[in-house]
Parts: structure tokens; C-alpha cells; sequence
């Protein structure tokens, strides 16, 4: 038997160490909350920079980095399970090759 445990992510439990949703579940939550309660918010201040969403909660965080704004989200919400990361301003977080993918206004 071995004594080496199992992380709690690869058992599919969130950092609260509760069941956590679907990615696409959490994906389409997320961008629900963002487009209805945050974008008008921070659109114009904070375009480009990453904001992370607890999609249990609605509380979000901005950083210049996933990082960043998910450790920020987790000093306010130390409970966050389900937490969604986007560029704000764009489609896409990341992208390889070309310009990246900005969203219609």
C-alpha cells in the first residue's frame, strides 16, 4: 500500500475539497456572471488585464496575471471551488500565432 495521496484535483474535488462542476458547467457560468454583473464594470479601466470568477459566489478579482488574480480572489472567497479566468476585452485568455481575438462591443 502506498502512502503517497491522491491530490484532491486529480479526484476531482476543488481547493475547498468539494465536488467540483463541469468545465463547461463552470465555463458557462462564468461568463454569465461576467457578461450580466461585471463587464460594464471593468471593461473600460482594466481592458487586457485577467479577472478571476468564483461562479458559487460571483466574487471576482483582477490581476495582470491568472496567477495573480486567482490569489487575490482567494484572499477575499478562501472557499472558492469553481473558479473561471478570462482577458478582459477578449474571446480568448491566451492565444498562439496572430493577434489575439477581441470581443464585439
Amino acid at each position: 500500500m502506498s502512502d503517497v495521496k491522491t491530490p484532491a484535483h486529480a479526484r476531482g474535488l476543488g481547493a475547498a475539497g468539494r465536488p467540483r462542476r463541469p468545465g463547461k458547467e463552470t465555463t458557462r457560468l462564468a461568463k454569465e456572471i461576467y457578461e450580466r454583473d461585471i463587464r460594464r464594470q471593468v471593461e473600460d479601466a482594466h481592458h487586457g488585464e485577467i479577472i478571476s470568477i468564483d461562479v458559487e459566489s460571483g466574487d471576482w478579482a483582477i490581476g495582470d496575471s491568472v496567477i495573480h488574480a486567482t490569489d487575490r480572489l482567494r484572499e477575499q472567497r478562501p472557499d472558492a471551488n469553481d473558479v473561471f479566468s478570462l482577458r478582459i476585452g477578449y474571446g480568448v485568455l491566451r492565444h498562439f500565432g496572430g493577434r489575439p481575438w477581441r470581443s464585439a462591443e
